[in-house]
């Protein structure tokens, strides 16, 4: 046999990067950032300009920079194996992500490099690849481009020109500009948290967007005091460390509401709990349970922190974009275990906001009589939504508000919520999780809780701070009040 060589078109396979992976504008920046953390940046600056319709792009950082020879390695496609051993630092795999990511925005890629005083460039243009031939750029047409920071400290800038690939139709008006740097934004400070927040190497990784910094997201929100940080697990594999360390976030009563929509996201909490992956510190994955559960309202106050090794990435099955990763089939059953366990966490949370009986100072919505040995159950008259239900109406309506009382209390289904308390009482679940239906609830009722009081705002605050269910969620209560201007925040 004998062999010949048999290169790939330069251009077929260079505009073929541009489909590598599933890139988004904050996956593409989130790639390049990789590569400056490797470079130890402390800081990285990123300017997204709409330009008239013609974008340009640039992140700059302080790394250490790359001579003219190093630069050019790295321009090279694919220019590391995934399996090399590497640094327990390095975010890369597969040698195509400076490539892969700025190729799925733009056309023209243009690198510019700073080491011992020396700027060098290079320039993949995708409307004029001439084989494997790459532009580069003397000096004095590198430092025309060039920001002026990049002169006084070794460091790397990249510009993405001919950004074709922000919108779905190649036309891109400044107010969908303006949402792509809005949401690119959101997830870098959720992507690199642990850096921002200086939980990475000791010292904060400082990112900014045009000028502003990207402060960190923290999907667990570990600063509220509500919040349940469990017990720190390792798991053996490969001969490596995994980490995994469970949350249950706080129930959404004790958030305020900016807090709330923060956790929540733009897919809000059911879509996000789960599994988040992190590959040496930085966010690979979020909002899964990789198919060991299903997405459910009694689990979604629960978030994993899932810690691997880069040299684990065979077994994980990282993606190019390094967006998405699969479940070692090892850790499956005792992921499992642990997940099954911390959704009766979670629904302790929950269970822990429902309504209770003879509480000094509170008007409960259920009573409680016991005697002669006999335990019976009501519905409290005075409970003052009940009783303006009571109230309304002429007789015959008042009347018929009491009968469906009396039904509903005489249909209790004691039998069957008897065997639900002995044998899954962790997956009893009766309070509202979502917050934006307690609020049209408490808006509903209001009116003729106002009137109970006479109009008195005063009144209605004391009322229901004293009330199921709104004495148990006050904080969004309170704030339904402040915002129809029947309270104030202090009050």
């Amino acid at each position: 046999m004998k062999f010949v060589e048999n290169p790939p078109d330069a251009a077929s396979l260079m505009t073929s990067a541009r489909s590598f992976g599933n890139y988004d504008l904050a996956g593409a920046l989130a790639d390049l950032i990789d590569n400056s953390i490797k470079a130890r940046a402390h800081r990285i600056a990123l300017s997204c300009l709409f330009a008239a319709g013609d974008p340009v792009i640039r992140v700059l950082d302080d790394g250490h920079g790359m001579a003219a020879d190093e630069l050019w390695a790295a321009m090279r496609p694919a220019s590391g194996h995934p399996l090399n051993e590497r640094s327990p630092d390095d975010l890369g795999r597969f040698g195509w992500g400076m490539k892969s990511a700025s190729f799925s925005q733009c056309k023209r890629l243009t690198v510019l490099a700073s080491q011992a005083g020396v700027v060098s460039g290079g320039v993949w243009d995708l409307d004029d690849v001439d084989g494997w031939r790459m532009g580069v750029l003397d000096e004095g047409e590198a430092r025309v481009l060039a920001s002026p920071d990049l002169f006084e400290r070794s460091g790397v800038e990249i510009i993405w020109g001919k950004c074709d690939r922000l919108s779905d139709n190649g036309t891109l008006t400044p107010e969908e500009f303006n949402a792509l740097i809005v949401h690119a934004r959101n997830r870098l400070a959720l992507i690199f948290h642990r850096y921002l927040a200086g939980e990475v190497r000791g010292r904060k990784l400082a990112i900014e967007l045009n000028g502003q910094p990207v402060e960190p997201w923290d999907p667990f929100h570990r600063d509220h005091e509500a919040t349940q940080e469990l017990e720190l697990e390792t798991l053996p594999i490969d001969g490596r460390t995994i980490e995994v360390l469970p949350f249950v976030l706080p129930h959404y009563s004790k958030l305020k509401a900016t807090q709330y929509e923060r956790l929540a996201g733009e897919e809000g909490f059911l879509r996000n709990q789960g599994f988040y992956v992190y590959r040496n510190h930085r966010l690979i994955i979020s909002g899964t349970w990789f198919r060991l559960i299903r997405h459910g309202e009694l689990s979604q106050l629960v978030r994993v922190r899932v810690d691997i090794p880069t040299a684990l990435d065979h077994l994980w099955k990282i993606t190019i974009d390094k967006s998405d990763a699969q479940l070692p089939a090892l850790l499956r059953t005792r992921l499992k275990q642990i997940v099954d366990g911390l959704r009766r966490r979670s629904a302790r949370v929950y269970r822990s906001r429902g309504g209770r009986l003879d509480r000094s100072g509170t008007t409960s919505v259920w009573s409680r009589h016991a005697r002669g040995g006999e335990i019976r159950y009501s519905i409290n008259r005075e409970h003052p939504v009940i009783g303006a239900l009571l109230a309304s109406g002429d007789e015959a309506q008042q009347q018929t508000a009491g009968a469906a009382l009396k039904v509903i209390e005489q249909a209790f289904p004691v039998a069957a919520f008897g065997q639900d308390a002995v044998a899954q009482p962790d997956s009893i679940h009766q309070t509202l999780s979502d917050p934006a239906a307690f609020r049209k609830d408490l808006l509903s009722a209001l009116p003729a809780l106002l009137d109970q009081v006479g109009g008195d705002f005063k009144a209605l605050t004391a009322l229901l701070r004293k009330t199921e269910p709104w004495c148990e969620s006050w904080s969004t209560t309170h704030a339904v009040l402040v915002e129809k201007g029947w309270a104030t925040a202090e009050s």
